[in-house]
């Protein structure tokens, strides 16, 4: 089983699913309704950042704390879980699309982030109906490899 911090790994669980709670409580507003919404636009936002803020944080603790291999750069450290069986047997899809989506999560992050002016709100709304599904799925693979299904 791998090494991590307790205390850390469970702070980081909790704020990602309370992001997760609220982003998924957009998910059946209309897409007119949410996207005339500049309040639940910019909660989204903020909540997607830590959302996937967190998983990034929880893969590089691991990585630590185990001394995987350095990954080159965010998307990346889902690769590197993925090498150490973190991410397999995903229902529904491949390993492969998987780690695809979660690279796409990190990269959305970036953007929001660094270009945030940018950010198309139809993309967002989009990634509230289509993705945010990758990170539950990314809670339950975590806490399966870090054998956390008792502990939190």
């Amino acid at each position: 089983m791998p090494r991590y911090n307790e205390d850390k790994i469970a702070t980081l669980i909790s704020e990602m699913k309370k992001a997760f709670e609220r982003l998924n409580s957009f998910r059946s507003i209309k897409r007119d309704d949410f996207l005339g919404n500049l309040d639940k636009i910019d909660s989204a936002k903020y909540n997607f950042i830590v959302a996937i803020e967190s998983a990034i944080d929880i893969c590089n603790h691991i990585i630590s704390k185990n001394n995987y291999r350095m990954p080159k750069n965010f998307g990346d450290t889902f690769k590197v879980l993925h090498e150490q069986g973190a991410f397999s047997n995903i229902k529904g899809m491949s390993d492969k699309d998987f780690i695809k989506n979660l690279i796409s999560m990190a990269k959305f992050r970036n953007r929001l982030v660094h270009i945030y002016w940018e950010i198309n709100e139809e993309l967002l709304y989009d990634y509230l109906q289509n993705n945010l599904v990758d990170l539950k799925i990314f809670l339950d693979k975590i806490s399966q490899f870090l054998n956390l299904k008792d502990k939190i």
